[in-house]
């Protein structure tokens, strides 16, 4: 019912964008059928091609974001690298940022885990963003980011380099529920044996159970009576096909999370530079802008926008499926 809530939501809106559209022609039609057109309706219409384009554009640019979590919760870590408690401050610095960006755009933020350094700073910090498309965005934040900067903890008040890790990754619930459908079930019941034939119970009732799709085979003889034995087996394979589902998303989320990466000299993704002069480049797209002040205080949505863009016009793998042109 959710999706289906989703999708009706997203029709609707395209709808809405036809419906729009539609309108401003039938106007425009008839302002030019008309000798002397009313100003004022020419003008409305300009300006709702005007709008028309702006929404358009942001629609069509969230049709980027197809991956199969894009739309959900995401989980975003910063780790400390290189350059010591510079880098533990610009971590620190990198937190504020990504919490300004997600408080602008209207999304629940918290802090899961967080380790401070010894003079200042955070050596690492997890955080939780709840909002639709979340992880769609933040994936484009995955790698070494760079400060270069005159060190606030240099007496001499040199430049230094320093340099924090972030990972995202989509928020995929801890609870998994296990739905054992009765028709994936092949159950057997067979005579128990044990040591002795005076301990071979004459009756059927030790039970098997095959879990059909997975292939997982269970069985239980230790009970007395064949209704025991089913439930003992049954709590067998809940368990079996929990841990397997459990492992599978441990698979996901390392392909998610890709190769680990050295917060050094060499893996960074972007760079912030406040010294000698101020400039925020983006190393993957050449996206580069002077506000440094605005890009700490959370404006992210230009340099997330050219990544995504980049990426997926070259066309984009995930889980294994090329998305993009």
């Amino acid at each position: 019912m959710q999706n289906l809530a989703a999708l009706r939501e997203e029709v609707e809106v395209w709808r809405g964008l036809e419906t729009r559209t539609r309108e401003a022609i039938e106007l425009l039609e008839l302002a030019a059928a008309d000798e002397e057109p009313d100003e004022e309706v020419v003008a409305g219409v300009a300006q709702e091609v005007v709008d028309l384009e702006r929404e358009l554009e942001r629609l069509e640019f969230r049709l980027l974001l197809s991956g199969e979590y894009d739309k959900g919760n995401a989980i975003l870590a910063i780790h400390a690298g290189a350059g010591g408690t510079d880098a533990q401050d610009w971590t620190e610095m990198l937190t504020r940022m990504y919490l300004r960006w997600a408080e602008a755009r209207g999304y629940r933020t918290e802090i899961l885990d967080s380790l401070p350094g010894e003079e200042a700073g955070l050596k690492r910090v997890a955080i939780g963003i709840e909002g639709p498309y979340a992880y769609g965005y933040l994936r484009s934040e995955r790698g070494v980011h760079r400060l270069v900067r005159l060190s606030p903890f240099d007496a001499a008040h040199r430049r230094h380099t320093s340099f924090a890790l972030v990972e995202v990754w989509p928020d995929i619930q801890d609870e998994v529920k296990i739905d054992i459908r009765p028709d994936d079930l092949q159950i057997d019941v067979f005579r128990a044996s044990g040591a002795g034939g005076q301990h071979v119970q004459k009756n059927a009732t030790a039970v098997r159970i095959t879990h059909l799709p997975t292939g997982i085979t269970v069985s239980c003889q230790n009970e007395r009576s064949q209704s025991q034995n089913r439930e003992v087996a049954m709590k067998i394979l809940r368990a079996r096909l929990y841990q397997l589902e459990v492992e599978k998303q441990e698979k996901e989320l390392a392909q998610l999370k890709g190769a680990h990466v050295d917060a050094g000299w060499g893996n960074q993704i972007r760079s912030y530079v406040l010294h000698p002069y101020k400039m925020v480049k983006d190393l993957r797209t050449g996206y580069e802008t002077g506000n440094v002040e605005a890009v700490l205080d959370g404006r992210l949505d230009e340099l997330i926008e050219a990544y995504l863009r980049s990426t997926m016009g070259a066309g984009e793998t995930f889980g294994g499926e090329v998305r993009g042109a």
